[in-house]
């Protein structure tokens, strides 16, 4: 009779082999699963080559599978392998799923209603602002926010679901046991001791690697019902995910940004792709939920209250010349035709009403105000 580890043992040699159908592969793992002895004639009555046997050998040592059979027997430490009852079944839909993941944490979130948040490593305040709003305003409809633990909105999307005591899934390009980035290794232990869950495909001590990033793509997109692409430039790893999610027949969400800014030029060629435009977290949350009935509806109020027209605004004219892309104090008060002095002013007091934001170079626009006209811009 099979143990865990013996079967954990399996699936990592034969995972290891190379140059092996996946649909093949798979039924060799059933099948040595069943014998009560592996040795190198049954694995030759199986039809393996010799060099697959000696792959099935030595491609993997056996310090690294006695390493992985005791860090299994740590506290929610789990090694969830394709036939395994936890195995998400949304992953099984994809072309080359995992054979098998390491997992530390929540594995229940696996079977819950996922969104996958992506964007650049590098982002604007914007992108940073709206990822935040995103992702808290999902993770209060009981959806749990998936995302890759990198820099930038990755980083983002897990803080925010956390911050309204969400549930994050965060998938990584490397090894459990190679953080990476390294910045997040405490971003790492809030996740998992905050009830959320950390997976890999990858070896534990696998380092990262600039083609494991790709593969770890397709899980994110993979465990989830939709993709929501908060910003990216035209090459970035993010459009990769958008289309793993299109290969795998999930909808694909991009927030729009300005047309001069190079950080949302991916998010605006996937809108003419045929990408859903959001413009707030109701529009994702109106079309999951038919499919998805655990997703709280309807939709929480978005920020921008319907009431703003009854709410007096001070210095309309002024909030009419701050945009969503920095713009200095000096253009805002040349636009506006006041002097300097008068519009510092008047901005301190927008953004303690949260209108606007203080950033390097100056302010960006936080919230739309339907009383906000384009005539109230001066110049």
């Amino acid at each position: 009779m099979q143990t865990i580890e013996n079967d954990m043992e399996i699936w990592l040699r034969c995972s290891a082999i190379k140059n092996m159908k996946y649909h093949y592969r798979l039924q060799l793992i059933d099948t040595l699963c069943q014998l009560p002895v592996i040795n190198r004639e049954s694995l030759r009555f199986l039809k393996l080559s010799e060099r697959q046997i000696s792959q099935y050998y030595h491609a993997i040592s056996a310090e690294e599978i006695a390493r992985a059979q005791e860090w299994i027997r740590g506290e929610n430490h789990y090694f969830i392998h394709y036939r395994h009852s936890q195995y998400p079944s949304s992953l099984k839909q994809c072309v080359t799923a995992p054979l098998y993941l390491f997992a530390i944490g929540n594995i229940g979130l696996l079977t819950k209603v996922q969104l996958a948040i992506v964007g650049s490593r590098h982002c604007t305040y914007y992108g940073k602002y709206w990822a935040e709003i995103f992702a808290s305003g999902i993770a209060n409809h009981n959806v749990v926010v998936t995302s890759g633990l990198a820099l930038g909105i990755d980083t983002i999307a897990h803080r925010a679901a956390l911050s309204v005591s969400g549930s994050t899934i965060a998938v990584l390009g490397s090894g459990l046991e190679h953080i990476y980035p390294r910045e997040n290794s405490e971003l790492f232990q809030k996740i998992i001791h905050n009830q959320g869950l950390v997976i890999s495909e990858f070896p534990l001590n696998a380092h990262p690697k600039a083609a494991h990033f790709p593969r770890r793509n397709r899980i994110i997109s993979g465990l989830s019902v939709g993709t929501l692409v908060v910003e990216a430039s035209l090459r970035s790893g993010s459009l990769i995910t958008a289309r793993y999610a299109l290969e795998q027949n999930r909808n694909v969400y991009a927030l729009p940004g300005s047309l001069s800014s190079p950080e949302s030029a991916g998010c605006h060629w996937l809108i003419q792709q045929g990408g859903l435009l959001v413009k707030e977290v109701a529009d994702i949350i109106e079309d999951i939920h038919p499919a998805h009935p655990s997703v709280l509806y309807p939709a929480l109020q978005s920020i921008n209250f319907a009431e703003s027209d009854k709410v007096p605004l001070p210095f309309a004219d002024l909030l009419a010349n701050v945009g969503d892309e920095v713009t200095s104090v000096d253009v805002v008060a040349e636009r506006a035709g006041q002097p300097v002095p008068e519009t510092v002013v008047a901005l301190l007091e927008l953004e303690l009403a949260g209108w606007i934001a203080a950033v390097p170079g100056g302010y960006v626009r936080l919230r739309r105000a339907s009383h906000v006209r384009r005539s109230n811009v001066l110049v």
